[in-house]
């Protein structure tokens, strides 16, 4: 089955990451991994009530790394560690991340 994530910052600026020989990560795995990452990089809740969906968590980090973290070599472990964290904590195998509009496809 195919499994990739890709990560948008526009027209030019599409990272993706196919996720097929990597082993995947359990959903506890994956979700203790972006709460790790939501708060070192300082993430905010979007929702007024302060609630964080797994899926507003995946889209928070990924603005909140930057485009940088996904463009530059010396990141690759940490943005396939995102990939993976993606796609295990929101169960879909394939996952598409739009930091632009601040959204999240399957």
């Amino acid at each position: 089955m195919r499994s990739e994530v890709s990560v948008t910052w526009g027209d030019n600026a599409t990272y993706r990451f196919d996720l097929e020989a990597l082993e995947p990560m359990t959903s506890e795995a994956a979700r203790h991994w972006l709460d790790e990452q939501f708060v070192a990089l300082e993430c905010e809740p979007v929702r007024a009530s302060g609630k964080v969906l797994t899926a507003d968590k995946v889209v928070a980090v990924a603005v909140g790394a930057g485009q940088d973290r996904f463009a530059q070599p010396e990141h690759h472990a940490w943005a396939v560690g995102f990939a993976r964290a993606a796609a295990g904590a929101l169960a879909k195998p394939v996952v598409r991340v739009d930091a632009v509009s601040l959204s999240i496809g399957y």
